[in-house]
Formats: C-alpha cells, sequence, structure tokens
C-alpha cells in the first residue's frame, strides 16, 4: 500500500473497531446496571413482548393470593361469632332442661327466663355486629329493587341497606317510603318499611345539621345513616342538591327490600374475568329468627320442653352454618396455595425470557472493555503513522 497524508486506512480502520467495541461496551454495562438482557426491543422482541405479559399475570395473580387471604379471614370472623352463638345455645340449653323440671315453682322459672331472654337478645346482637368491612357477616341480607322514585331526580344518589329484620329463610317484600321533615334547613330522613308478609312496620332515622346545607340546598353527597335502637340493620343514603329546605317526601311502594337468612359473596382468586376466576360462598344467617327461636321462653314447663326441642334444632343449623364456613375456607387456603405456586412458575419462567446472567455478562463487559482500551491504544498509534512520512522532507 501505498504511503500517503490524505488518507489514514490504519487510524479509520481502529476508529471503526473501537466505536463498535464502546457500543457493545456500553450495552453491556446498562444490562448489568439494569440485571436484565432485553432493555429495548431490539434487544429481543419476542421475549420482551412474553416477558411483559408474564408480569402482569404475576401481578395480578399476586393481588388475588392476598383476596384469598382476606377472604379466609373474614369467614375465620363469621366461624368465631357462630362459636359464641354456639356457647350461648348450649347455655340456653341447660336453662331449659333446669326449667323444664317439676322441683321448681313458676318464680324459678321467671327468674330463668330472664336469663334466657337476655340470651336470645345477645344471639341477636352478635349477629348483627359481626362486621367485615362495614358487611354484616351472619345476619343475612337485603336487596333493593323497584327504585322508581329513588332517583338523582328526587335526591337520592344512592341507598343501601344492611340487615334489616333479615334472616326468615324466605324471601319477604317490604314497602318502604322516604321523608324528610325541615328544622331550619336541618332536619330528620325516616325511612319507613313495612313487612309485606306481616305489616309490622319499622323507622330508620338519620338526623341532618343545617351546616350541611348551603343557601337552603343540601351539599350533594352527603351520606346518612338510618339506624333504629330497636331494630337490626340499618341503611346509609346519599343526597344531593335536590333534597332543599323544606318538607319532602318519596311515596310508598317505590322501594322494595328482599330479605334473605343467607349473605352471599365473590372473591376475586384470579387474573381474569372468567368463571373460574371466582370463588361463591355462601354464609348463613345465625340470628335468631334463622336459628327458629323467635317466640321461645322457658316460663312454664311445657314452653321449656318446646324450648329445649328448638334449640336441638338451632344447634343442628348452626352446625350446618359453620360447616359449610369451614369448607369455604379450606377451598379458599387452597386457592391461596395454588396461587403461590403459580406465582412462582410464572416468575421462574419470566426470570428466564428476561432476568440477565450476571456471570456471562460480566466476562463479555470485561471482554469488550479490553478491546476498548486496545482500540484506543491502536488508534494513538494509527494516529501518529502519517508523522513518519516527514522524515522524509528533512
Amino acid at each position: 500500500m501505498a504511503l500517503n497524508v490524505i488518507s489514514n486506512y490504519a487510524a479509520n480502520v481502529a476508529h471503526r473497531n473501537l466505536t463498535a467495541s464502546d457500543a457493545m461496551a456500553t450495552s453491556s454495562l446498562a444490562k448489568l446496571s439494569a440485571g436484565t438482557r432485553v432493555i429495548t426491543a431490539k434487544d429481543d422482541a419476542a421475549s420482551m413482548a412474553i416477558g411483559n405479559r408474564m408480569n402482569v399475570e404475576v401481578s395480578a395473580l399476586k393481588q388475588a393470593s392476598v383476596n384469598a387471604g382476606q377472604a379466609v379471614s373474614m369467614l375465620q370472623i363469621a366461624d368465631g361469632a357462630m362459636s359464641k352463638v354456639q356457647d350461648i345455645l348450649v347455655r340456653m340449653k341447660t336453662l331449659a332442661v333446669q326449667s323444664g323440671s317439676g322441683q321448681l315453682s313458676g318464680t324459678e322459672r321467671g327468674m330463668l327466663d330472664t336469663e334466657y331472654q337476655s340470651l336470645i337478645s345477645e344471639i341477636d346482637r352478635i349477629s348483627s355486629d359481626t362486621e367485615f368491612n362495614g358487611n354484616q357477616l351472619i345476619a343475612g341480607s337485603v336487596t333493593i329493587s323497584a327504585v322508581a322514585g329513588f332517583g338523582a331526580a328526587a335526591g337520592v344518589v344512592n341507598l343501601s341497606v344492611t340487615g334489616l329484620n333479615a334472616g326468615t329463610g324466605t324471601t319477604v317484600a317490604n314497602a318502604a317510603d322516604l321523608t324528610y321533615t325541615s328544622n331550619a334547613a336541618g332536619g330528620t330522613f325516616t325511612l319507613n318499611a313495612t313487612d309485606a308478609a306481616s305489616g309490622a312496620a319499622t323507622a330508620y332515622t338519620a338526623t341532618i345539621s343545617s351546616s350541611d346545607f348551603t343557601a337552603g340546598y343540601l351539599t350533594t353527597g352527603t351520606a346518612l345513616k338510618l339506624s333504629n335502637s330497636t331494630a337490626d340493620g340499618f341503611g346509609t343514603i346519599t343526597l344531593n342538591t335536590s333534597f332543599a329546605g323544606g318538607t319532602q317526601s318519596i311515596a310508598q311502594d317505590s322501594l322494595d327490600f328482599t330479605l334473605a337468612a343467607t349473605s352471599s359473596y365473590s372473591f376475586k382468586i384470579g387474573s381474569g374475568t372468567a368463571t373460574y376466576d371466582n370463588i361463591a360462598i355462601t354464609v348463613n344467617a345465625a340470628n335468631v329468627t334463622a336459628l327458629g327461636l323467635t317466640g321461645t321462653d322457658v316460663t312454664s314447663s311445657a314452653n321449656a320442653d318446646a324450648a329445649s326441642e328448638a334449640i336441638s334444632l338451632a344447634i343442628d343449623t348452626l352446625n350446618t352454618a359453620r360447616a359449610n364456613v369451614g369448607a369455604s375456607q379450606n377451598r379458599l387456603e387452597f386457592a391461596a396455595a395454588n396461587l403461590s405456586t403459580s406465582v412462582e412458575n410464572q416468575e421462574a419462567a419470566r426470570s428466564s425470557l428476561l432476568d440477565l446472567d450476571i456471570a456471562a455478562e460480566m466476562t463479555k463487559f470485561t471482554s469488550k472493555q479490553i478491546l476498548v482500551q486496545a482500540g484506543v491504544s491502536m488508534l494513538a498509534q494509527a494516529n501518529q503513522m502519517p508523522q513518519n512520512l516527514m522524515r522524509l522532507f528533512q
């Protein structure tokens, strides 16, 4: 090759190789710092797509595992409450057997019935008070339908009702009306629920203060809790500005309640929306009505014997309810264990696609570092070669 000063071929070759070595060293450095072999789509588009889908799946399955754990905890609360109800039934059985014996007079039986009725009330209190995140677990359920007048135009944004005398074991329609009585921009809301079967009426009330009004109108989103001091259950009503100052009412029969002796829950234990991604669980009510103890007493020998028989049936009913809860707990625990295994396997598969082999990449990086250093040195040498021609001019 001719010697010239116009073109330095050796320097150009050294520069090209140095640029390539530097790019590969930079890529290795980026992968080592990120811990993944696929940083951009150009590294491996297929693996990146599959790996990203697996990342989404793993994240969803981890949350599903949390859902399953919370579901088990919820059922544990229900089972714990049922366990206490069972203890109460044992004591009531004892009182019934004692009252049925002939050596007692009416006075002693009256004393026993005082405790008996107190325990009856405690069963209902436990049933109403057993909650998880605001949901009553063993008090049955209430479904609202036929909400013709209960709309935003009438001032009602939302109305939810829980545990209104639920637990009869049959569907019972209830008619209801909602009235509002104003008092200096404050007032009282009353929800009158009437049992269509028995005709019994129960009023649930809530009071709103004048501070919830602006220029005579309710602040949108005002939420009130409707309750009754002597009846189970409560309602929560959310109102908007259509409820202004003054007396207003919504006609009766515009709202129906369907009462049931069970509460149903659906737990998301999968990452999709198919039926098998959910577990539906039904929890039976454990109040006095559902257990068949309404109206029982131990004031006489005959009544005590009838109560004793009813309590035995109630214990069987409660045992069945607890067995259902226990079976659901075991199912959810197996589902949670399967989710843990799925997460492990999904993460292993994702790792094989995206995670970096640190040892192999470090070896490659070291090699590229040496090439970069050698390239810099050789480029410097190549740039010195044209200077040798200057000796010809001396």
